[in-house]
């Protein structure tokens, strides 16, 4: 398994709308090897393709203390949401900040997992909040573009001088 770079906003490559997956052959399943393996060095819970320049519709997530549990969304689509909840995010994406971003309470995604097999998961909580956050990510968003025009600017600004110190 390999160690993906993981793009920083405010890079335009996020912005790409990801393409689904037509074919679950073993290509795929080494991205999603080498993307659960990424999330788990970075010590994140979630992570779209987008986020490591692979513009097909994958993510991986892990919420577990363990991390033993990942769970893998191929060409995910939320079919139902209801309620509000708000929650402060972060993204590997977006290192160091935080805020707070309101999404639906509760959702159901339809998905195939690595072995091309469909299936439906109703979530709410923290693993809702997750879903959508990825999810957004294979549209080509991400999480700041919910806050202020003030706050995404002085992301942008931050991450733009963290990228010049590196």
């Amino acid at each position: 398994m390999a160690i993906l770079n993981i793009l920083k906003y405010p890079d335009e490559r996020l912005h790409t709308v990801a393409s689904e997956v037509e074919t679950i052959d073993d290509n795929i399943k080494q991205i999603v090897a080498n993307m659960a393996e990424t999330m788990y060095q970075s010590r994140g819970i979630g992570l779209a393709a987008t986020q490591v320049d692979i513009h097909k519709q994958i993510v991986v997530m892990d919420l577990s203390e363990e991390r033993n549990e990942l769970r893998v969304f191929i060409n995910p689509k939320i079919t139902q949401s209801s309620g509000e909840t708000t929650y402060e995010e972060g993204c590997l994406s977006v290192p160091g900040v935080f805020d707070k971003v309101t999404r639906a309470q509760n959702v159901t995604v339809t998905a195939l997992d690595e072995n091309g097999q469909s299936f439906t998961l109703d979530a709410d909580g923290l693993l809702a909040i997750c879903i959508q956050h990825e999810l957004d990510h294979l549209k080509g968003k991400v999480f700041v573009e919910y806050l202020s025009k003030l706050k995404q600017s002085r992301i942008k600004t931050k991450m733009k001088k963290l990228a010049k110190e590196s």
